[in-house]
């Protein structure tokens, strides 16, 4: 019997290969961990809606980790867990604070995406996705007329630009907001409880599982809470060095089933 009763894992540069799928390799591995009563569990900045494909393509019932954590939803039953939004005055805070800038924003309502206009970046978003975004025009009119809490706040630009604003806008917001990177170029602002880790710590208490007996996998800045929650925290290999540096172990990229590895050496005790 293996010591570990859940894995999470991300989903875009862990999980899933260059072309947003999931190798037969890696799929072969979930469903031993499965078979082993092994809880596999999806951990993404994903919206809900663009996880849960990934979710039934397993054939999973476990409440899946969306929005960064931002929201917890069973996709058997549609039971959710947990939803932590951003406020709406925070919400308003970052659209005003940005408008100068002309990044590209996505706010986030009842698992649909709203965007000022379409772009290059709003295309981007689609391809990685599979979401189409709805223009409205100004988006701080539209929070206005409204009156909703977004579930998260995401911004588009090179990373260089982000790394520019990136520490202004933490200093402003304080504990207020968790802002962090989930790719190079997407900086992600949500509740401050909304991380993947306090997610995960949620999904084990609702099974009863201790942290001790959780496996991690991730790549990127947004998966650190949830590396930090778990028993076992394992990276893949295509991760930047400083990701890699917080893990227990470093298992293959993305590419090379990096996810199955975890589980046989982990949980099928084959390697």
């Amino acid at each position: 019997m293996t010591a570990y009763k859940m894995i999470a894992m991300d989903l875009d540069d862990t999980l899933l290969d260059k072309q947003l799928c999931i190798s037969e390799t890696n799929r072969s591995a979930i469903e031993l961990a499965k078979e082993s009563g092994v809880k596999v569990v999806l951990a993404t900045g994903r919206m809900y809606r663009a996880t849960l494909p990934y979710a039934t393509e397993l054939g999973l019932d476990t409440p899946a980790i969306s929005y960064q954590g931002a929201l917890v939803k069973k996709p058997d039953t549609g039971q959710v867990l947990l939803h932590r939004p951003v406020p709406m005055a925070s919400a308003l805070t970052i659209v005003r604070e940005l408008k100068p800038y002309g990044y590209h924003i996505n706010l986030y309502m009842d698992d649909n995406l709203f965007i000022a206009r379409q772009s290059a970046e709003s295309q981007l978003y689609k391809s990685i996705s599979g979401v189409e975004a709805t223009a409205v025009g100004d988006l701080e009119e539209f929070l206005l007329e409204k009156q909703f809490d977004p579930t998260k706040v995401l911004v588009v630009a090179r990373e260089e630009q982000l790394d520019e604003i990136a520490p202004g806008l933490k200093s402003l917001f304080g504990e207020n907001l968790h802002i962090t990177k989930s790719k190079p170029h997407f900086l992600e602002f949500s509740h401050p409880q909304a991380t993947k880790g306090h997610a995960l710590a949620e999904v084990a208490g609702y099974y009863g599982i201790a942290r001790e007996e959780v496996i991690a996998v991730g790549d990127s800045y947004n998966d650190l809470e949830m590396l930090d929650y778990a028993g076992l925290s394992a990276v893949v290999d295509n991760a930047r060095d400083e990701i890699k540096a917080k893990a227990d172990f470093v298992t293959s990229a993305n590419t090379d089933g990096g996810v199955a590895r975890v589980i046989r050496r982990f949980i099928t005790g084959e390697e």
